[in-house]
């Protein structure tokens, strides 16, 4: 195997969000792309990812192979690719993922793939009557607002607006954001959920990949957050609900 990016950031960039909610990842590597999905230790939120072959400027590969390895390794030496750097993985016969920079100088890791345990993950089918799809710097705004004065957040969506709620002992806060045209909102009527704050400012940090996020939730539901970029990647998240005590 040995796979080629130009433009490492959106590997790069992808690990690094992703490595905030998971420790250990198997990548599987098919033909049309490398996949990962993987929950977090406590089972709350699950990481949906695929960085397709056509990102590549060069992608060789005999056969389906799958990668196990420590994540926070692999944004450390992530962190090291420069924005013009050429990017190679590659796995050869010694059990080891190769990580080869190459710019002004030519620099290379080898990272231990390892054992995982566990079976393998499965997408849940999910069905979401809320879609919701706006600029990430909305969305952005709305989370870190409401991290102010709570640990939750209720999301509510209504005919024409996306409203977004939290409350602590003694301080309120609430974003509203109007259908328009950069925020398409569909919903059978009023809508709400409720999610955790600390998991959500995690997820955020994908709206470098993309301008637009798109939003999927239903009443007391999983929500579904998705970044994309046609024909590069998908880097997507479900979160489970925080019961309603109120």
């Amino acid at each position: 195997m040995k796979l080629t990016l130009t433009d490492p950031s959106y590997l790069k960039d992808s690990v690094a969000v992703i490595s905030e909610l998971v420790n250990e990842a198997r990548f599987k590597i098919t033909k049309n792309s490398i996949e990962l999905i993987a929950m977090d230790p406590a089972n709350i939120a699950m990481v949906i990812y695929k960085l397709l072959a056509s990102c590549f400027s060069e992608y060789q590969l005999e056969k389906d192979v799958e990668v196990s390895i420590d994540l926070n390794n692999f944004k450390q030496i992530l962190r090291r690719a420069k924005p013009s750097d050429q990017l190679t993985l590659a796995v050869e016969d010694d059990n080891q993922l190769h990580i080869t920079l190459k710019g002004a100088s030519t620099r290379t890791f080898s990272l231990p793939i390892i054992e995982m345990e566990g079976r393998e993950q499965r997408v849940p089918e999910l069905e979401f009557p809320v879609k919701i799809k706006t600029n990430c710097s909305a969305l952005v705004d709305a989370i870190e607002d409401a991290s102010i004065v709570a640990e939750s957040v209720a999301f509510i969506a209504e005919p024409g607006k996306f409203v977004i709620k939290a409350h602590g002992d003694l301080s309120k806060a609430t974003v509203e954001i109007p259908s328009s045209p950069e925020t398409s909102i569909v919903t059978p009527g009023s809508v709400r959920a409720k999610y955790s704050i600390e998991y959500l400012k995690k997820m955020m940090s994908a709206s470098k990949l993309s301008e637009q996020v798109e939003i999927g939730f239903n009443q007391d539901y999983p929500l579904r957050i998705d970044y994309k970029v046609v024909d590069r990647v998908l880097l997507a998240f479900i979160l489970a609900p925080r019961v309603e005590n109120d």
